[in-house]
């Protein structure tokens, strides 16, 4: 594996964003002693959240167990939309579409919608240089059967999260992407792509700038109650909160047993090409698409800010695998789809960890008075974002109330899951037979 071609010379095992800004490794500095809000989880949530917090002059301090955006915020697809993909379920259906009833399914999707608004108001006002296109968003369908299900939605999304959606025939998919490998699309015209590791970066200085405090290889030991708030203790010291958040989503370890078991963390993993051949990345992304398939074991793919090479991500393995093999199977993948792409090398492999909550909804709630947000569902650039403001309101408010529509209280979680996902490789070997016996019956 090792002397096999795909690999460029100086080939990486870190993701190709942090080219554009690496996670910091700022020098150890003293923990106040005390704070009105500690925030667990230095991603887009957390940092937004003490963004919000600090602009509104509450004295925020964000920890997190490794560098400063390490985690999934630098490490996604880079991939944007609002409402079109909240609820998302395996082969191309939606939770919110099929149950929810329809006052809370329209609430949905208008706080999405609002949601990514926020997000683009976010990055004006900071003036956040993170390559940010509305290009649109091709949602690909890996079967003809997916085609019913995407056309019913369409009035919802375009009347209640303003996604400017519309259905795309097989023989008009040339026009989006260079290849003939799917049975139609969705374009979601509020949709599009940014880099993700510039977009946290631009998020972080702007929460410093407004006064936050922020902290990595932190890792919080444990969290106790005390009168009239919380003692968070730190390999580093101790300090006294009068509020906790937990904005860990993926990374959630057994600090807090409870909230662990509200969300499933599932691996997925992303490569870079070397810079294309002239012509060769207008020819298979003409439209700078940002593009995601309706299989259940997702891929997904768009070209870099510069146009010049291929992101392409998805779950290669569900058994633990190192950077190289997922590499391969990555590659394998991409060349299915892009036969021109067969003989192009790759300069950069990792992964990351998403949530996946048991009723597909990202949530904001409360438990024994900690403050969480998780269970994105892989849309976590928005959502993660809308959910880390969406608690700061709530500290900043002061109200019972909910802030928008994902703060409903509580995530729910499944009496026989305990926090570990060993049954992860069981279900995405499943979904992969299934994928496979679904495209060869289509």
């Amino acid at each position: 594996m090792a002397s096999a071609p795909i690999f460029a010379e100086g080939f990486r095992t870190t993701p190709w964003w942090w080219d554009g800004f690496t996670p910091p490794e700022d020098p150890p500095a003293t923990l106040p002693q005390a704070v009105d809000v500690l925030v667990v989880g230095a991603g887009y949530a957390g940092v937004h959240c003490a963004l919000t917090l600090a602009e509104h002059g509450r004295d925020v301090l964000v920890l997190d167990a490794e560098r400063l955006g390490w985690g999934a915020s630098t490490r996604s697809g880079g991939q944007v939309t609002g409402g079109a993909n909240v609820g998302k379920t395996p082969g191309g259906g939606n939770a919110i579409a099929r149950s929810a009833a329809v006052e809370r399914r329209h609430a949905l999707l208008s706080d999405a919608a609002a949601a990514m608004k926020h997000l683009e108001t976010t990055i004006e006002r900071h003036q956040i240089r993170c390559g940010w296109r509305l290009s649109g968003r091709l949602t690909a369908l890996w079967t003809p059967a997916h085609w019913k299900g995407w056309e019913s939605r369409l009035d919802d999304l375009n009347a209640y999260a303003g996604a400017e959606a519309r259905m795309i025939p097989r023989d008009a998919m040339r026009a989006e992407i260079g290849s003939d490998f799917y049975a139609g699309g969705v374009l979601i015209g509020r949709g599009g792509h940014l880099q993700p590791a510039e977009l946290f970066g631009g998020l972080l200085a702007a929460a410093r700038a407004a006064g936050a405090r922020a902290h990595g290889m932190t890792p919080v030991q444990a969290i106790e109650r005390v009168a009239g708030g919380w003692q968070v203790r730190t390999p580093r010291g101790t300090v006294r909160a009068d509020q906790v958040v937990i904005a860990t989503n993926g990374y959630t370890g057994p600090l807090v047993p409870a909230l662990r078991r509200r969300a499933l963390p599932v691996t997925t993993h992303m490569i870079a090409t070397e810079a294309l051949p002239a012509g060769l990345a207008q020819r298979i992304m003409p439209r700078d698409r940002a593009v995601s398939e309706t299989r259940r074991v997702v891929n997904h793919y768009r070209l870099s800010s510069d146009g010049t090479r291929l992101l392409f991500g998805g779950r290669a393995r569900f058994f633990p695998a190192e950077e190289r093999v997922t590499a391969a199977i990555l590659h394998r993948l991409m060349a299915e789809r892009f036969p021109e792409l067969a003989g192009v090398r790759i300069t950069n492999s990792w992964g990351g960890k998403v949530a996946v909550s048991f009723d597909y909804v990202p949530h904001i709630g409360q438990h024994d008075g900690i403050h969480y947000a998780m269970g994105c569902n892989g849309s976590g650039i928005v959502m993660m974002n809308w959910l880390g403001h969406g608690i700061a309101r709530k500290i900043i408010e002061g109200g019972s109330g909910p802030v928008n529509a994902f703060d409903t209280g509580g995530a729910p979680t499944h009496p026989l899951y305990h926090g570990v996902p060993w049954f992860i490789p069981v279900v995405g070997t499943y979904y992969q037979v299934r994928d496979w016996a679904d495209r060869r019956r289509a």
